[in-house]
């Protein structure tokens, strides 16, 4: 067996094994690339006109607020998305699971929407995307380790698709498609051609959701953009609960420190802590939309002291090295959202060739199988012609 067929037996069946989940995960994946213009359609409530001559109002009320709509259960975090649009009080636990976004008009207090997430329709399509919607513990570990195999398809279909020489008989049958042939000839096209153009996207796709799937992907891709340098451990960060708080509202003096120099189309986050030991979490999005381009800051409520945090998620965006800007961005990679509109339709269009390779592809297998039935059935049936060795010797008188 040459390297090539090879190489062809181990796409084939490792194709075969992880069709539907590629299916599963590339479509999911096309839908969750407009989210949020999905959104903004739907969920008008978003956004509103910029209340002149009004001061926005501080956390601790949009957070007394929203606990009388959600009852008996605490405020996690506050989103002031910017200029333009409405505040949200986020509320979300488990046990069981429950996840639901208060929208505030930040100028008055009135309450525009309360929304349970966990009902919502991208939120399924998210658990489809992530789990292949069976139990996390099981389903991350299914989906991470097929997407592992789908980048090995995708490498293996480069080499099966190289052309031995690229004259132009070969060109044309590399890079086009030919709508004139029989349909089988159409799909074989049609698995070949786009998957080629798409290849490097959905490398970047795959290797992005590998990032959220696998660990020790994950460190590995870590160590190598950051020039051997480890992920820091988590490590629980705590308030001094042995000194007497000094804010009333320290949330709310986090928010006013927070606001002073930031643009004022960037948006903040304020978590509400609700023990005593509980550190307050904050950042400021300066492209509101996206997750990278964030200064990421921790303080004990107590004191309102500053607590130094390892890792890529911790501290300005503009001084966190290039390993950890790219760890931050890979989300908005994974999405396209990087490139604004543009990346996203990329992403949706890499993804939907993606959902279609499976297809194709069984297609092209489930061909090739029948004609080697048909060609078996056929040398079969066809009459063998008897041949006798023997050759009769003339006797000799």
């Amino acid at each position: 067996m040459t390297a090539k067929k090879l190489v062809g037996q181990i796409h084939l069946w490792l194709g075969l094994a992880s069709g539907l989940l590629v299916f599963v995960v590339a479509t999911t994946g096309c839908i969750l690339a407009f989210e949020q213009e999905i959104k903004s359609v739907l969920r008008p409530y978003q956004f509103m006109e910029p209340e002149v001559n009004k001061t926005l109002m501080a956390p601790s009320k949009l957070e007394s607020i929203a606990e009388k709509l959600v009852h008996g259960k605490p405020a996690k975090g506050i989103i002031y998305g910017g200029s333009g649009r409405t505040a949200i009080v986020q509320f979300y636990g488990a046990a069981p699971d429950y996840y639901y976004q208060v929208y505030i008009n930040p100028y008055t207090g009135k309450v525009l929407n309360v929304q349970d997430e966990e009902t919502d329709f991208f939120h399924f399509i998210l658990h489809g995307h992530y789990y292949l919607w069976l139990p996390e513990t099981i389903g991350q570990s299914v989906v991470a380790y097929g997407t592992l195999v789908f980048t090995i398809l995708l490498v293996t279909g480069l080499v099966l698709w190289w052309p031995k020489n690229f004259k132009k008989a070969n060109r044309d049958k590399s890079f086009k498609i030919k709508w004139s042939a029989k349909w089988r000839r159409v799909n074989y096209d049609l698995h070949n051609v786009p998957g080629f153009y798409a290849l490097l996207f959905s490398l970047l796709l795959a290797v992005t959701g590998l990032i959220f799937g696998l660990e020790w992907f994950s460190n590995s891709i870590y160590w190598a953009t950051t020039g051997g340098k480890t992920i820091p451990e988590y490590k629980q960060q705590f308030s001094d609960t042995t000194v007497a708080r000094q804010f009333i509202a320290p949330i709310d003096v986090v928010w006013q420190q927070l606001s002073k120099n930031k643009p004022e189309t960037a948006g903040i986050y304020v978590s509400c802590p609700e023990k005593p030991s509980e550190t307050i979490s904050a950042y400021v999005n300066y492209v509101p939309g996206t997750y990278y381009k964030l200064d990421y800051y921790t303080f004990d409520q107590q004191t309102l002291k500053p607590i130094a945090v390892e890792g890529p998620y911790a501290g300005p965006y503009a001084k966190a090295g290039l390993g950890d800007k790219f760890r931050r961005m890979n989300y908005d990679i994974h999405t396209g959202a990087i490139l604004s509109l543009p990346g996203k339709i990329v992403a949706f269009c890499a993804s939907l060739i993606c959902a279609t390779l499976p297809i194709t592809g069984f297609i092209i297998w489930w061909g090739r199988r029948k004609k080697a039935k048909k060609q078996s059935k056929k040398a079969l049936a066809k009459p063998v012609s008897m041949k006798s060795d023997y050759q009769p010797v003339s006797r000799i008188s």
